[in-house]
């Protein structure tokens, strides 16, 4: 589908021999088709512990003897002791697979489950704790007390993960009792009673300080609230960001000891016949690590639609690749935007606009190059784009900083469960963006952004901050809007601040303009500002929002 030109050079070392296996059998059969037989091995074999690196140049290499000599150093720079004729380290592997296909299987094969993956990348875990069969369950106390009823699950404890420290628990709940457990990012996904009302109550709901409206799997702002009767006991392992932290953790390949293999990918574009938009964004996820949505827009009148029964449907193929300064691969993917309209909302629905987002991790402070490359599958149109990402640095120390302002087409709870890192969400948000950031005169601006390293008195344990939205037209003000309840939220997260604002655009003339976001922190006595451009417009513009 990328119709891309890779200029691929490998430097091998040391190149062990060694036989590489099937996920199903010790000894791969490699007499059906040879092209099937790499893809198996990529995508199902070596799916979760290989990098986005290796994968760009396994894609992209010419010749069978060219990905045979790759398998062979993949596995050898993955050997706890080259010496040794054995690989115990692809042993292990295989062994993992064939214990999570016995183990894990549930409509699905085991490997491709939430515990399979889990299991083959870490092995055993150190602790299990299982519920099988669900039922009567006393919650510890940093759940909050007291008892209910439960789907099945299960917790895994493991000591230690590289690369993601100590203390690691994950737990998996099957919701719909087909014996798929899926990795939860809440405890109350597993309460089988949480919608029942007066059932299942905490220590808290039973005495009568709080009800179950109030649970932070209904109201996640509470998590930070001091005064809140049912934070007794939390860990900060459990506040829903440290939770993303770890998911986002998990999902990476686990770290390479001997990495000796070094490539450089250059990609030559010169066709560009599917006109697109892209916003990127910033947000913090840690010291670490910076989360960077990355928005595309397309026009459906551009796109070629083909009716497939009571359907019609246009398909865009999406590939992705952000690379450093080195050239090194930070996040590579393929994804689809599908946009479905029936015969009678197909004359509105093609002349709306479909969004896409996917959001990679970056670790901050450094430029990145991000090459985009769309095509329609049944006109074959492409469209291709360079951007350049400048990730700020993000730091612990007492200095008032902020994400990006996002100006938002919608804002919105995200589901209680997530189970993967789904487009649009930020936390406990679903942020659609305007990427064009455009409106109609009566719309309402809607801006979102976190704000950290704010003071906290310690007699509230809150932050006190005042917030200006200044609307700007050739650097003159020509409307000031203190942050007020009816113009603005504040959701304040232990490490950050979440604001959401909501400002009428009625008395504004069309044009082009600035929003621009002061804040003071009023027990650190610091201020910081940030802004953002936008339009207002006479014609009428749909946004409609196209899942992949």
């Amino acid at each position: 589908m990328r119709n891309l030109r890779f200029s691929i050079i490998l430097v091998f070392a040391g190149l062990l021999f060694g036989t590489s296996y099937s996920v199903l059998s010790a000894a791969p059969d490699k007499g059906g088709d040879q092209a099937e037989y790499y893809k198996k091995w990529m995508d199902e074999d070596v799916l979760y512990i290989i990098t986005d690196e290796e994968k760009s140049i396994f894609k992209n290499l010419n010749t069978d003897e060219e990905r045979e000599s790759f398998i062979e150093q993949f596995w050898a720079r993955r050997n706890p002791d080259p010496r040794s004729p054995y690989n115990t380290f692809k042993e292990e592997h295989y062994r993992r697979i064939a214990y999570a296909n016995q183990h894990f299987t549930s409509g699905v094969s085991g490997w491709r489950t939430d515990r399979g993956r889990v299991y083959i990348m870490y092995g055993k875990p150190d602790q299990l704790e299982t519920h099988a069969m669900g039922g009567y369950y006393a919650r510890p106390t940093w759940e909050g007390g007291g008892s209910t009823s439960t789907y099945p699950f299960e917790k895994w404890w493991y000591r230690h993960i590289d690369g993601l420290g100590d203390d690691i628990e994950i737990e998996f709940v099957d919701r719909s009792m087909s014996g798929e457990y899926r990795m939860a990012m809440n405890p109350d996904e597993k309460d089988a009673l949480l919608n029942v009302p007066g059932a299942g109550l905490t220590l808290a709901e039973e005495m009568g300080l709080m009800d179950k409206s109030d649970r932070v799997a209904f109201n996640p702002a509470e998590m930070n609230n001091p005064h809140y009767p049912g934070n007794y006991g939390w860990r900060a392992k459990d506040r829903p960001f440290a939770r993303m932290e770890q998911y986002f953790g998990l999902q990476r390949a686990p770290e390479i000891k001997f990495n000796d293999l070094k490539a450089i990918v250059t990609t030559n574009i010169t066709f560009n016949t599917l006109p697109f938009e892209v916003r990127t964004d910033y947000v913090r996820l840690s010291s670490e690590k910076v989360l960077v949505p990355i928005t595309i827009e397309l026009n459906n009148a551009e796109l070629e639609f083909k009716r497939e029964l009571d359907f019609n449907r246009a398909s865009v193929n999406v590939y992705g690749i952000v690379t450093s300064l080195t050239n090194r691969i930070m996040a590579e993917w393929e994804d689809e935007i599908v946009s479905d309209f029936s015969d009678e909302a197909f004359e509105v629905g093609k002349n709306r606009r479909s969004v896409y987002q996917r959001i990679v991790s970056l670790p901050p402070g450094q430029r990145y190059k991000l090459d985009l490359v769309l095509k329609d599958i049944e006109s074959d149109s492409t469209g291709t784009l360079s951007v350049g990402l400048n990730l700020p640095k993000y730091s612990d120390e007492e200095k008032l900083q902020t994400s990006t302002v996002i100006l938002a087409n919608s804002i919105s709870p995200a589901p209680i469960s997530v189970n993967q890192l789904d487009q649009f969400v930020l936390g406990d948000m679903k942020v659609v963006p305007n990427v064009r950031a455009e409106y109609l005169p009566g719309e309402y601006l809607i801006p979102y952004m976190q704000i950290y390293n704010m003071q906290i008195d310690q007699t509230s344990q809150e932050p006190s901050m005042e917030i200006t939205f200044i609307i700007k037209k050739d650097d003159k003000i020509l409307e000031e809007h203190p942050s007020t309840p009816q113009n603005s939220q504040q959701f304040f997260y232990g490490l950050r601040v979440v604001l959401l604002g909501k400002l009428t655009l009625d008395t504004i003339e069309p044009g082009k303009y600035t929003l621009e976001v002061r804040i003071r922190d009023n027990i650190a006595k610091s201020s910081i500002s940030t802004s953002t451009d936008f339009a207002i417009l006479e014609q009428v513009k749909e946004i409609t929002s196209a899942n992949p």
